[in-house]
Parts: structure tokens; sequence; C-alpha cells
């Protein structure tokens, strides 16, 4: 599938990987890791043929297809169901032209749409997208709104939604779980052990490398090296590899100590010129195998807290929610005391972040009772932390806001701990990788000394070493946490309790990380990443009021087998149609018969719509 041969690549003047020989085969998943700034996004750039290799040759086959993720931000007045759809480019023209067709009545131009339709196999692709959307998270009452309306985050969703549309033989995904939920994260590990095609995965999230990847590639100063299996497995094998390279160092100085020794003691003898000389010439001829030089090991820490008092935050009999319409928990009773280690679990959108913005106070209570202890600090990490830091500001200019009369000496100690040595403190954030901004906002909360950590997805642009060392930092953590994350080896390692937010009822999951995947897959339709209706839909547009939430109830098993029988009646009707409209005799009569069917199968589309919505809703509501 994909060749390297002597392949080296730059960007500007630095030289990201040289001398790369290796070759990856089709069907595979493979892992592409590695510390942030040694080639990861630019290796892809040079696979989509975006960028020119510095030397040597890259060759991918000219039939492949490839897909990856947009890096720009759509903002477009398009329905978000059309623009993933129009991810398969193919269709998505083929689609247009019968519309136009049937808008024109050209029915020469109609039968040629129906027949390019026939062989796409474009006629379930709007069902397709609409499946995309549903697992990704968006509830099925967004999929007509605009593009334009959806924020940031989901509009990244869109974006991996319309690659994941779109026909592939080599897919290209950079850091795709960015910007979802667990159970959105657990529905795409599924959809891409499903891929047929070859992919390649540049991820920080090692549970869902473990889980997709069938080989593993490390990019490390400058060489690519590649390894069968998981991330796991790559860990165990470059483990081994590095313990023997350094058996290999340490046998070879040995060697080199040995035979200059005999040189610089024989080679001024004629009788032993010889041997000496055949001693040079071996010396010559070792290997050089380098010396393992320990790679520098983040490590962060939390200040402990100036004050730990015991009974630190609760809520009691608490009503949360945006208003009397938009009720999202009923009933909370929860508490934190020190050394409290909760993760939040729950379906995307049932009111994890609700019920964070209610522990920090942001978010009133519609009902019940907040009580905070006098000495309560906490310390927030929401998911828009990263894009309140101002722009064109330093590090120590933020620490400044906080602490305007402490010596710059001060913010430089503080802010070298957490990996901004040096100049790195007065440099403009502008500049900044998104992980040293996420770093920085991190280190912003831990300069306040709280007791109470509430933190909202924080490991997004984090890459693994920093991930590893917030895990250590937040387990070596006095206070109490609570933690929301797609990340489950980091929700793994630090939580000791887990709680789960669903069908608007706060209460203790007794479980780990695979049952609770196990109990989502149980949720309606045993689709995993299915959202509740309790929460208002994230992506609804900027500025609009929340729409009420609706009552927990069950689902109605009489309704949703008419439901589901009324859709694939509908699919089957359409069906005959459009082969009735690729007969060519359907136009015998100059178009009259087309124009009828034309009609129906429009009219058969939006009752298909229609019932296909209420269907999602009933799942939705389960």
């Amino acid at each position: 599938m994909i060749s390297f041969r002597d392949f080296a690549l730059r960007r500007g003047e630095r030289l990201l990987l040289s001398n790369v020989d290796l070759a990856l085969h089709a069907g595979w998943r493979v892992g592409v890791v590695g510390r942030n700034g040694t080639g990861k996004s630019s290796l892809f750039a040079a696979v989509r043929g975006e960028v020119e290799a510095d030397r040597g040759d890259l060759d991918v086959p000219n039939r492949v297809r490839i897909a990856s993720i947009a890096q720009e931000m759509p903002s477009l007045p398009d329905p978000a169901i059309d623009f993933v759809l129009s991810g398969d480019a193919a269709v998505h023209a083929a689609l247009q032209n019968e519309a136009n067709a049937f808008a024109n009545e050209d029915w020469e131009a109609v039968a040629e749409a129906h027949h390019r339709l026939e062989e796409l196999g474009g006629y379930d692709a709007a069902a397709r997208a609409g499946r995309l959307l549903h697992g990704l998270g968006f509830p099925a009452d967004t999929h007509q709104q605009p593009v334009s309306a959806f924020s940031g985050g989901w509009r990244v969703r869109l974006n991996l939604a319309r690659a994941l549309m779109t026909p592939s033989d080599l897919l290209l995904l950079d850091e795709p779980t960015n910007h979802l939920d667990l159970d959105a994260v657990l529905w795409l590990e599924q959809w891409l052990l499903k891929y047929s095609g070859t992919l390649l995965l540049i991820s920080h999230d090692r549970e869902f490398l473990d889980n997709v990847c069938t080989h593993t590639l490390h990019l490390h100063e400058g060489k690519a090296r590649l390894y069968a299996g998981n991330y796991t497995a790559f860990e165990r094998q470059r483990a081994e590899h590095l313990r023997q390279q350094q058996i290999a160092f340490e046998k070879e100085q040995t060697e080199r100590a040995h035979l200059q020794k005999f040189i610089d003691r024989f080679r001024a003898k004629a009788s032993k010129a010889r041997q000496a000389q055949s001693r040079m010439k071996r010396l010559a001829k070792l290997a050089g195998t380098e010396a393992v030089r320990a790679e520098r090991e983040f490590r962060i820490d939390f200040p402990q807290p100036l004050k730990l008092p015991h009974a630190l935050l609760r809520l009691n009999d608490a009503q949360c929610g945006y208003g009397p319409q938009a009720r999202i928990l009923d009933n909370v009773g929860f508490g934190l005391e020190a050394g409290d280690r909760i993760g939040l679990l729950g379906p995307n959108g049932a009111g994890k972040s609700t019920l964070v913005k209610s522990l920090v106070g942001e978010l009133p209570l519609l009902a019940g009772e907040r009580y905070a202890h006098p000495d309560l600090r906490i310390g927030y990490f929401a998911q828009h932390t990263v894009e309140s830091l101002v722009a064109g500001t330093s590090p120590i200019d933020h620490l400044r806001e906080i602490a305007p009369n402490l010596p710059t000496q001060a913010f430089r100690d503080f802010l070298g701990k957490w990996y901004f040595p040096g100049d790195r403190a007065f440099e403009s954030i502008d500049g900044f990788s998104g992980g040293e901004r996420a770093r920085l906002a991190l280190a912003l909360i831990a300069w306040r000394q709280p007791n109470v950590l509430l933190l909202d997805e924080p490991t997004n642009h984090l890459d693994l070493d920093m991930r590893e060392a917030l895990a250590e930092a937040l387990s070596d953590f006095d206070g109490a946490i609570v933690l929301v994350s797609h990340d489950r080896h980091l929700i793994g390692l630090v939580s000791d309790l887990y709680w789960r937010v669903a069908d608007g009822i706060v209460k203790p999951f007794d479980g780990d990380l695979d049952e609770y995947a196990a109990w989502l897959r149980t949720r309606a339709g045993g689709s995993e990443g299915k959202p509740s209706a309790r929460e208002p839909a994230k992506p609804a547009p900027v500025g609009a009021a929340p729409a009420k939430a609706a009552k927990p109830a069950k689902i109605n098993p009489h309704k949703l087998a008419k439901t589901e029988a009324r859709v694939a009646e509908l699919e089957a009707r359409l069906a005959e149609i459009e082969r009735a409209l690729a007969d060519p005799d359907a136009y015998a009569d100059g178009g009259a018969r087309a124009s009828e069917l034309g009609r129906e199968q429009q009219a058969l589309r939006d009752e298909l719509e229609r019932a296909e919505q209420e269907l999602l809703t009933l799942y939705d509501s389960a």
C-alpha cells in the first residue's frame, strides 16, 4: 500500500525524518506515535501529497482513495447532514444532478442520474450520514441545523463524520478523539474496527490505540520504526529493543577497550605489528552502537492545598439545568470530601458538564442547596478553558494577573516546573501548540493551590507523556477530584469511584469502564453512544435558548416496532420506484410516467425522513 525508501522530510530548516525504509500493507491499522514535534502530522501531509520528500521516495499507488479530517473549521449555511453527505462527492453530485433533472423535467437526465446512483449504491447515503452523525453524538433534531450554528468543537466532529463518509482505501485520522465524549470514542472505536481499508491514526489515547491498531509506527529523533501490535505491545518491544541495544553497546565498548589496549601496547613492536594492524582493522569495523539515552520524563505537580477541610462541597436535593423549561438533573445528592477521586460517566448530552458547572457555582441551582466550606478553593478546567487564554500575552503575564505583587523570579521558578523554562515563560502564547496551551491552563489552576479539582476533558491536545504526568500528579493530589474524560487510561488511573449521569439521575456506578461500555451497548437499539435527550443539545445554535428537556420515559415496544416496520415499508417502495425509473420504458410516453414516479419518490423520501427521525427519537427517549 505505502512504501518509504530512504525517505527524508524537512519542515523549514528542521530535519524531521531521515533514512526511513519501511512498507505499510493494505488492511493494516497503524498507530503513528511519538512526542509532539517529531513529524507525525507532517508525515500525513507527505502521504496526502501536500509536501514533497527532502530525499528518497514515498510511493502511494495512484488508484488509492485517501480520506482525512479537514483542518479548516467550516461555517456554512448547509444542513449538517448535507455537509456530511458531501464527503461522498460522487453520490452527492449524483443526488444534485437528480434534483436538478427533476426540477427541469429533463427525463433523460433523470434516468442517467438514477443509473449513476444505482451504480454508486447511493440511495442509502442519507441514512449512512445520519448514522455517522448519531454515533458521534448529534441528536436527531440537530441534523438539519446549518453547519454555521455549531460551535468549534462540534464542527470538528462534523469534519470527522465527513471523513468517515468519504469512500476510501486509506484513511488518515489525526487526533480524531479530541472533542469527543467517552461514548462517542467507544462508537468510533467500533466503526474503525469494521473499516476494511488501511488506517493511519495519530492519537494520544493509549486505550484507543490499544483497541484499534494492529501496528505501531514510532517517530523518534528523526527515525521511524515499525512495530507489530498495538501500543502496549509497542512499549514492551521498544523496552526490549532498548535493553538489547544497551547490552550491545556495553559489549562493544568492552571489546573496543580490549582492542585499543592491545594496539597501544604492541603496534610499535615489529614482531606484533601484523597482529596490531589486524586489530586496528577490526576496531574500525565495529558497528558503533549508540548508548541508550534516557528520555527526559515529564513530571508536573499540583501544590498541596493551603487548607484541606474534610467536607468540602455538597449538593442536596438539587435540580440542575438552564432554566425552568430546561431542567437536566433532578434530586441530585452529591458530595465531595478530602481525598475523593470521582470519575463521571454518562452518555453524550446526559448532563456531566451541567453537574460540574453546578458544583463550581457557575450554573445556579434551579432548586435545592449547594453547600461549600468557607475554605473551599476550586480549580476548574472546562472544555473552553484553553480558548479563554488571552492572545498576545505570555505565561508570566497570565500569572501576574493572578498575583500582581510577586517577583518575576517566583513566576519563572513555577513555570519551569511546568516545562516553560527560560525565555519560554516570556513568549507570546500565540505561537504555542494546543498541548502547550493546555499545559499552561493546568499550571494556572495549580498556582492557586485548590483543594478541589473539577476537570472537564483536560487531556485534549496533551500528548501521551504529558497525560501520564497528569495522571501521576492527580494521584499525588490530597484534595478532591471530579474528572470527566474520554481518556479511559487517565480516568481509570485517577478515579477510585465512578458516578453515572444518565436519564436525569446522578448515582454511583458499581462497575469498571468495561462494564460501563457494556451498559452503553444495552441502551436503546443496542448501539453505543446514543445521546440522551435530557441535556440541551451541545451543538445547538449559538445564542439559542436551551430546549426543554424530555422527561425520562420507557420506550413503547409496540410503537417502536410499528415505526421500524413503516421505515422498512417506505424503503422497499422507494427501491421499487428507483428500479422503475432506471427502466428506459418509463420514459416511452414522453416522460409522463417518469414524472408521476418522480413526484411519488419525492413524497416518499420526505415521509421516510420523518419516519427515521421519529425512530431516532424513540431510541433517544429510552
